[in-house]
């Protein structure tokens, strides 16, 4: 009684097959997290676990770096999949499957995937659709459900134009050489989240420095 038919967070009613998760409930125009599971994350920057708490548990989202589709993924591919896979269905479990919102960005544009698309005489999208159709269905015999959402790059290219021509204007990269690098210098806090001195990073580096680079840290 006083629990009527209503707008949840699935965009349902509540009492018309498509219910609340059981921690989940509506009062007063609301919705509440019922004695949620206690969630506890390891946050890198500040080196402790830190109990997890979403800004909106009606929309939790978590972003995460995809693949780049020019050949075959390998295991070494596969295993952050499984681990967000693992991370998704928690937070599913959590606020619900229809509240959490799971983005795996593709990258489909690339020096890799130009020589390929070259290589065969094909342009570049009847590589990247077919690789990412054969990494998405290696994906899902591991088990690992698919994301909400696959983002292309080459679905985004404005904004991504866009967004390299604002760090530009403001001296956080700059261009040289064909390339746009990113400023390390201009960014006091970089080397902050790993915490290793910009020498030892140098000294780490697996290629020469290039010539045109304005500190030996700066990359494309």
């Amino acid at each position: 009684r006083g629990l009527r038919a209503r707008p949840n967070v699935y965009g349902a009613n509540t009492f018309d097959g498509n219910r609340y998760p059981a921690s989940v409930f509506y009062k007063h125009g609301a919705v509440f997290i019922k004695n949620p599971m206690a969630l506890t994350l390891y946050d890198t920057m500040a080196r402790e676990k830190r109990p997890f708490v979403p800004t909106d548990p009606a929309r939790v989202t978590m972003y995460v770096c995809g693949p780049t589709v020019y050949n075959y993924a390998h295991i070494g591919n596969a295993r952050p999949v499984v681990v967000f896979d693992v991370l998704f269905r928690v937070l599913r479990h959590i606020y619900g499957e229809k509240s959490v919102i799971y983005a795996a960005n593709v990258t489909d544009v690339d020096d890799k995937i130009n020589t390929k698309a070259a290589a065969e005489g094909v342009p570049i999208d009847t590589i990247t659709d077919r690789y990412l159709a054969i990494y998405n269905a290696d994906m899902a015999t591991l088990g690992a459900l698919p994301p909400t959402h696959q983002p292309r790059a080459t679905q985004t290219m404005d904004a991504i134009v866009e967004m390299i021509g604002r760090l530009v204007s403001n001296k956080s990269a700059y261009a040289a050489e064909g390339h746009v690098l990113f400023n390390t210098q201009a960014y006091a806090d970089y080397g902050k989240l790993s915490r290793q001195p910009m020498d030892d990073m140098i000294a780490g580096a697996r290629v020469d420095v290039a010539p045109y680079k304005q500190h030996p840290a700066d990359f494309v």
